[in-house]
């Protein structure tokens, strides 16, 4: 019999073809661990166990006639609740929108539909996909799988701990920052992050436009790169989608390898360094070419990030005035109404963005800080691009240290911040970028490594990282959810 506790979605497709079991079987196997992990991790808000088992039985029906969709028919995988599920709530894990049901599926969910897929659940998040905890929702926090006593990382840190724990075989998330690859790496899962617009965004709701990426986690690249191949694509509904031809490296016998010299530096924990060196060491005896590069306005990423996003967020969360959706609160006037809605709906991260990025925007001080933070931008897009001719890809650590502890970093907003230090340059540049996992550290929380590839070079990237993955042979799995804290 098939362990379905450590199977990937290829193996899954080739059970479910060969008839090894059915996709009943295999969906029921999902609700059966979230049922014994839910009460520990809370990585799920909603469950949608009797859509998922009327679509497995589609899927069976297909199986026996020898008429599947795809790899992904009879998938069970869960999807962010930033993204757009008609006929279910999308609560963007706020107040705000706690009353609100999707009239229509985002363009990747219809995607994922069109391939047979069956959705489990809808998977919790930091509030509005602001945060890098997942402690920041406003129905609670999700705890990681490797230790319910540390964070999941986030925003998407219900969509990590889903695909490490097993209730899901892969998981949808959105990445503003590297709330992909970020809360990947603390549970141990392959999170990617696309070129951004090669992936839609309609269904997404915003939190910041230019940086906003949709992208898969799963157990493994190849994995990660069968749901990336059914979601990404040009869509006229989406006026930042790409209808432009991917580009490929040369997958030769070795490759051109950078280490990104100002992520492996201050900031980065000593333990982190080491594992990243032993990922080096481990390339350099494969006979790849690896040399340090430098990247310095990548020490400014974080500040430049930290007037891009919450001022385009103050603009994109503008709509939620209790007039057109979701929550409304009681006032004597529009205005008071709006105030009261806002007050009570979004949660204290939130508005401090709000607050910073409407600051930012204001008459007088555009050009200052919105402005300049552009300008800054396109050089780090440059830097990104020369680089690029020297170098295939780059490596560094997905994140400064490995998973903390609940409560470590919410009293210092800025402390925590810096736990996307070294994935914010990746959104800011707009260039795919995954963390896969790589061992274990002496509290048995996961180590990763990061890597990018130049815009448009995802299906290399995945490739190249399914390589990176078998010389690693990280294997290992949480345990420590079924002891409950």
């Amino acid at each position: 019999m098939t362990d379905l506790n450590k199977i990937t979605i290829k193996e899954a497709h080739e059970g479910l073809k060969n008839k090894s079991f059915s996709a009943h079987e295999l969906a029921n196997h999902s609700f059966q661990i979230a049922a014994e992990s839910e009460s520990v991790l809370h990585a799920h808000l909603i469950l949608m166990q009797d859509e998922a088992l009327k679509s497995a039985q589609d899927t069976d029906k297909r199986v026996l006639k020898g008429d599947m969709l795809g790899l992904l028919d009879g998938i069970p995988l869960s999807i962010k609740d930033n993204l757009n599920l008609k006929g279910n709530g999308t609560t963007c894990s706020s107040k705000i929108l706690s009353n609100y049901i999707s009239p229509y599926d985002a363009t990747v969910v219809k995607k994922l539909r069109e391939n047979g897929t069956i959705f489990v659940g809808k998977t919790n998040l930091d509030e509005f996909a602001m945060g890098s905890s997942t402690e920041n929702s406003a129905y609670g926090p999700t705890s990681n799988p490797w230790d319910p006593d540390y964070v999941p990382g986030g925003s998407s840190g219900g969509s990590a701990a889903v695909v490490s724990v097993g209730s899901a075989l892969g998981s949808l998330g959105s990445d503003t920052g590297g709330s992909i690859r970020q809360p990947a790496s603390f549970c141990g899962v392959v999170g990617f992050k696309p070129t951004y617009g090669s992936v839609s965004r309609f269904g997404l709701i915003a939190f910041a436009s230019s940086l906003d990426q949709v992208g898969p986690f799963a157990r493994t690249a190849e994995d990660a790169k069968i749901i990336y191949q059914a979601i990404s694509g040009h869509d006229p509904k989406d006026a930042t989608s790409l209808n432009i031809e991917r580009k490929d490296i040369n997958e030769g016998s070795s490759a051109r390898i950078g280490v990104v010299k100002e992520l492996m530096g201050e900031g980065i924990a000593d333990n982190v360094k080491v594992e990243i060196e032993r990922v080096i060491k481990l390339l350099e005896a494969e006979g790849n070419n690896v040399t340090e590069v430098s990247l310095p306005m990548t020490k400014m990423a974080i500040s430049i990030y930290y007037l891009i996003a919450p001022a385009e967020c103050s603009a994109n969360l503008a709509r939620f005035d209790g007039v057109r959706f979701g929550l409304r609160s009681g006032g004597n006037t529009s205005y008071e109404m709006s105030e009261n809605t806002r007050a009570e709906g979004f949660g204290d991260e939130v508005k401090r963005r709000i607050l910073l990025g409407t600051y930012a925007l204001s008459a007088g001080y555009y050009d200052a800080y919105y402005g300049q933070a552009l300008k800054a931008r396109s050089q780090v897009i440059n830097e990104f691009s020369e680089v690029f001719k020297e170098v295939d890809y780059l490596i560094s650590p997905s994140t400064p240290s490995t998973a903390f502890k609940f409560g470590e970093k919410t009293s210092n907003p800025l402390e925590m911040y810096m736990s996307d230090l070294c994935t914010i340059p990746a959104n800011l540049a707009g260039i795919p970028a995954i963390s896969i996992p790589t061992g274990v550290d002496d509290l048995g929380l996961p180590y990763s490594v990061q890597l990018m590839s130049p815009e448009l070079t995802d299906i290399s990237l995945l490739n190249f990282s399914s390589y990176v993955e078998k010389i690693v042979g990280f294997n290992n799995s949480p345990t420590k959810w079924r002891k409950k804290p």
